[in-house]
């Protein structure tokens, strides 16, 4: 049984990251967040002892180890973009594993200095990329690498997921702390098409508005055209009329690729797999921070393949 702490214990991914801890026989010991609505915690460890203050969770943990010889084996992170990074360094000072919720990182030098403490620490960095793990996923990558074609796989990538006046107010609305629609809510999306179809060979920015943005990625055997909004008002009317606030497609050549379903598990998955040594480490998250810290940073252009969103 290995122990773990969790950062970011009030947050909406947090429920799957202490469902994976008990799921995999593992114990909590402590858990953090400066907010205090943590009651789902009682449904999986309602022992752990929880803080709102960083300074008094670090020091418990620190007191743990030299007082009583409790070892903290991983820190699973939960929390805010930005404070990713920090929290991993906490994690490797501590002697602990860190397992981190995507995006790792907000630009891609966080990774270089990461990896060069990672390489002074005996403990490992991991990351959450549970599209790789979803069994639709794996099969159209296999279909990739085994089919013969003449040509890029054309793919229009459509996601639209409304939020409300809140997001504006949170931390996710502040693209310093959030790294903007690109990196908050389409990271996992990137790592997926670059992991099935290669390396990038193209990017380009068409459309980045606070709530919406749009562009053309190209990649060694796929030309994708994707649009990520969180205004309501770009819902298809189909979808707005079955009262659905949420639309996700994705379109490869002609075909519409289905994983909406067989998420509930992918953590846990994911865990399994970390504990085993064989997590998702720096380098397989890299490509993801380098293409949305571009997107973030690229000119505005007017060329070239549009997605039909914004035509």
């Amino acid at each position: 049984m290995k122990n773990f702490a969790l950062m970011g214990a009030a947050g909406y991914i947090a429920p799957r990251h202490l469902k994976a801890i008990k799921d995999t026989n593992n114990n909590l010991i402590a858990a953090l967040d400066k907010f205090d609505s943590v009651g789902v915690m009682d449904s999986y460890f309602p022992n752990a002892d929880f803080f709102v203050e960083f300074e008094r969770f670090d020091r418990h943990i620190e007191k743990l180890r030299r007082n009583k010889n409790i070892n903290l084996d991983y820190v699973s992170i939960c929390t805010p973009n930005y404070l990713h990074d920090s929290h991993i360094r906490m994690a490797l000072r501590s002697g602990a594993n860190a397992i981190c919720e995507k995006p790792i990182v907000l630009n891609p030098w966080n990774i270089d200095a990461l990896e060069a403490i990672e390489k002074e620490s005996a403990a490992r960095i991991n990351t959450i990329l549970q599209l790789r793990l979803h069994e639709s996923i794996i099969a159209l990558k296999n279909k990739v690498a085994v089919e013969k074609r003449d040509g890029k796989y054309d793919i229009d990538l459509t996601y639209i997921t409304s939020r409300g006046k809140w997001y504006d107010i949170s931390w996710k609305g502040d693209e310093s702390k959030s790294g903007g629609i690109a990196t908050n809510i389409g990271v996992h999306f990137y790592d997926m098409l670059s992991w099935v179809f290669g390396n990038v060979q193209e990017n380009i920015v068409h459309l980045r508005e606070k709530n919406k943005a749009s562009g053309y990625l190209e990649f060694e055997n796929a030309r994708v055209r994707w649009f990520l909004s969180i205004d309501e008002n770009d819902l298809p009317a189909h979808i707005k009329q079955k009262g659905q606030r949420t639309y996700r497609s994705i379109d490869i050549s002609g075909e519409e690729l289905e994983f909406s379903k067989g998420f509930t598990e992918l953590h846990t998955d994911s865990y399994k797999k970390i504990i085993l040594g064989k997590g998702f480490g720096l380098q397989e998250v890299r490509t993801s921070i380098e293409i949305v810290h571009e997107i973030r940073n690229a000119e505005l252009v007017d060329t070239g393949e549009k997605h039909r969103f914004i035509k």
